[in-house]
């Protein structure tokens, strides 16, 4: 298994074979928790346009998303696990747009396949992984707004490489560097009206999930869907 890290929106154009599109700070963490809560499918998009336009088709629809970490105007959430934790989201279609993460499931279009990467799923990412026995993976880190690298999504690609490598990787450590590099954003006092605290750890629950998110073709749009039993 050849196995591959690649950064922000070129890395996305260029991924190949069974390819990981990693947004831990939060749109993959929040994904996760969106189904957790009962949702049926996520729809991920590029562009907020996009979100608008299936709401006027789909008034059922729920919108979810953020540009700079905040709420989009109009939408019913932002990117928050803490603000959907306790949400009944059963039986739910969510369109879902972020300034990194589906942006990276838009742009991977010469990949064989997409699952989506957060810690809170990771062991199921692996086992999925091992299952399939790809001859190449592409773990794709798409960075803070597609604009430059994060340590939160090269640690998770570090974090699954070595995992797949039956190598073990120091996760205590890395929770501690982020708690005073690039995850220290979320726990500024400024930004808790979008970005609360606690979304740290509740994206840094690693393996609280059991299972994998896949995206799929449904006519002009992709979807995630949950896969269980990992």
């Amino acid at each position: 298994m050849e196995i591959e890290i690649l950064q922000l929106i070129e890395g996305a154009k260029t991924a190949r074979g069974l390819t990981v599109i990693i947004d831990v700070f939060r749109a993959f963490s929040s994904a996760c928790y969106i189904f957790n809560g009962g949702a049926d499918t996520i729809i991920p998009v590029e562009h907020v346009e996009e979100s608008f336009e299936l709401k006027k088709r789909y008034p059922e629809l729920l919108m979810l998303g953020e540009r700079h970490e905040r709420k989009v105007p109009g939408f019913d959430f932002g990117n928050s696990p803490t603000h959907i934790l306790n949400y009944d989201f059963t039986g739910k279609t969510v369109v879902m747009t972020t300034s990194s993460g589906t942006k990276g499931i838009a742009n991977a279009t010469q990949a064989d396949e997409i699952i989506t990467g957060s810690f809170v799923n990771a062991g199921a990412l692996i086992r999925y992984i091992q299952q399939k026995k790809p001859a190449h993976v592409s773990l794709v880190c798409m960075g803070y707004e597609c604009r430059y690298p994060t340590q939160e999504d090269t640690f998770l690609a570090q974090y699954l490489r070595d995992k797949l490598l039956c190598v073990e990787p120091d996760f205590e450590n890395m929770k501690q560097q982020l708690r005073i590099g690039d995850g220290a954003r979320l726990l500024d006092p400024l930004n808790q009206e979008w970005s609360p605290a606690s979304d740290f750890d509740l994206c840094l629950d690693v393996d609280r999930f059991d299972f994998v998110l896949k995206v799929e073709k449904r006519g002009e749009y992709n979807i995630l869907k949950k896969i269980e039993r990992i």
